[in-house]
């Protein structure tokens, strides 16, 4: 009887869990076996393993063979593990030396020559086995997304041939590379939106303390345009956020490009999109929108055209900054901390002032937007029609764009505030809120009763104090006073909307 365990990884969201393949060669009529909660693709491996042995000049063993994927209590899918089975097999038969595989962890997709394919998922696996202190083995196809974890030690395979070739000291394998990211910080511009003053201000009050931002506006008025110069002020990714970012479209099968490595991601979903495609899911839960656009921002246009459900599921990930997904073949939690920045015509015939549409109609259309969400975005701001059409050129530079200034004070607001609370300001704990603020007694006052005439939620109330510390930190400015707070109440323009049409 012949016995060989061989290590590789689950592909269970972003955890990539140990999962031991067992190989068992027994004397009996021949079969073969695959056993420890294996899905239909899994059990697939059976053709591919045989063939890719077979076409690659080893002799299949015609005994009965059982593979076993430990632990059964992981669900497994997809041909991550064929590489895996077929290594077993070989140290199974002694034709790999069992006591070789300790160190390694092998992952892999074979074709019916014995090649191997890409596979996704890899760069959780590798994050892990470097934990584990293991070697990858994994297809070549994959080097280059590995080629990001700079912990990992990874070895990229051609074929099942040159893995056997491997293990039994025949041929030497080359390293994947780490890259040498270079952080290249994007070159912000907004003189190409002609004036939208206040959008702009509302845009780096966004930036400066990650709050989430909503434009309402008649159409053609810049909204989209504004709301996509938002990444061009926020800070280039670190080393940590831009690999878990990559990990997260690595689950997704999405190919990263090294060279935007460190860039934030900017997600901008169809409003037609649902709930499930948002949040993520699926039979097997993979990331969703709110996921791909985690240390990033998730543009939703058109805001009340989204389905209310679609839009009521944003709720908690707002809150929490995760997404936990359950299904019956498992559950996974993915990380989902965005900056939601979203656009809306205040009216279904894209202004309120065409007269199209009666007061009625129109609060009809804006109740699509539920209150509790509407809770949860920090800044509204109206992004009014021009008094008139300019047609002189327009001079727009990279090098001089008044952009350049407001990343300039962005930038050292979110320093003042990470030395501070070692936070951003959209994160503060309420319990710590008011002591950072540093209120005097007539300003606690004046947002109290500002608060009672606005009938602001108790969140709208903390969220409101939120910006007005950002805006105190752009100012520089060591105390929140009665100017920031004016500021902050003064960006509810969707409630004030709301207010109009309710009182016709």
């Amino acid at each position: 009887m012949g016995l060989a365990v061989v290590y590789t990884r689950a592909g269970t969201g972003l955890s990539a869990p140990l999962v031991k393949v067992e190989v068992h060669l027994a004397n009996g009529l021949p079969a073969f076996h695959l056993v420890g909660m294996a899905e239909t693709s899994v059990k697939e491996a059976r053709d591919r393993v045989r063939c890719a042995l077979i076409n690659s000049g080893f002799d299949f063993p015609v005994r009965r063979i059982t593979v076993n994927l430990a632990p059964a209590d992981i669900p497994k899918y997809g041909g991550r593990y064929d590489l895996a089975i077929a290594i077993g097999i070989l140290a199974a038969s002694n034709l790999v030396p069992a006591d070789h595989l300790r160190d390694y962890e092998i992952i892999g997709e074979l074709g019916l020559t014995g090649e191997l394919k890409e596979v996704q998922n890899v760069i959780p696996a590798a994050i892990a086995s470097s934990h584990a202190q293991r070697t990858l083995l994994l297809p070549e196809a994959n080097a280059d997304e590995v080629s990001l974890v700079s912990d990992a030690y990874c070895l990229p395979l051609m074929s099942l041939l040159q893995a056997y070739q491997f293990l039994v000291g025949q041929e030497q394998l080359t390293a994947v590379r780490k890259l040498n990211l270079q952080h290249i910080e994007a070159s912000p511009q907004w003189d190409d939106v002609i004036g939208q003053g206040q959008a702009k201000r509302a845009l780096m009050i966004a930036a400066a303390g990650a709050h989430n931002l909503l434009f309402v506006g008649p159409q053609g008025t810049g909204k989209s345009l504004l709301a996509s110069k938002l990444t061009g002020l926020l800070p280039p990714l670190n080393n940590v956020e831009a690999l878990e970012v990559a990990s997260v479209h690595s689950v997704k099968g999405i190919r990263i490009d090294p060279d935007k490595f460190a860039q934030r991601p900017f997600r901008a979903p169809h409003h037609t999109s649902s709930a499930v495609a948002l949040t993520g899911g699926g039979s097997h839960p993979t990331p969703g929108e709110i996921s791909l656009a985690h240390h990033g921002v998730l543009f939703l246009d058109e805001l009340p055209e989204f389905g209310r459900k679609a839009l009521d599921v944003l709720r908690e990930p707002l809150e929490t900054g995760d997404v936990n997904i359950s299904r019956a073949s498992g559950s996974a939690t993915f990380p989902a901390n965005f900056q939601l920045i979203a656009a809306m015509n205040p009216s279904p015939t894209g202004d309120i002032e065409d007269n199209r549409m009666s007061p009625d109609q129109v609060l009809r259309y804006l109740n699509r937007l539920s209150g509790p969400l509407l809770d949860r975005i920090d800044l509204q701001v109206e992004v009014p029609r021009l008094n008139d059409y300019p047609m002189h050129d327009i001079a727009v530079s990279p090098d001089t764009d008044s952009a350049m200034s407001a990343k300039k004070s962005v930038a050292s607001a979110r320093h003042t505030q990470l030395e501070r609370q070692a936070c951003l300001n959209s994160s503060i704990k309420i319990d710590v809120l008011i002591p950072l603020c540093l209120l005097s007694d007539e300003d606690k006052a004046f947002m109290q009763t500002a608060a009672r005439q606005l009938k602001l939620s108790m969140r709208v109330f903390h969220r409101t104090l939120k910006v007005a510390r950002t805006i105190a930190d752009l100012e520089q400015s060591v105390c929140v006073t009665r100017k920031h707070i004016a500021e902050a109440l003064g960006y509810r323009a969707l409630d004030k909307i709301i207010a109009q049409l309710s009182a016709n």
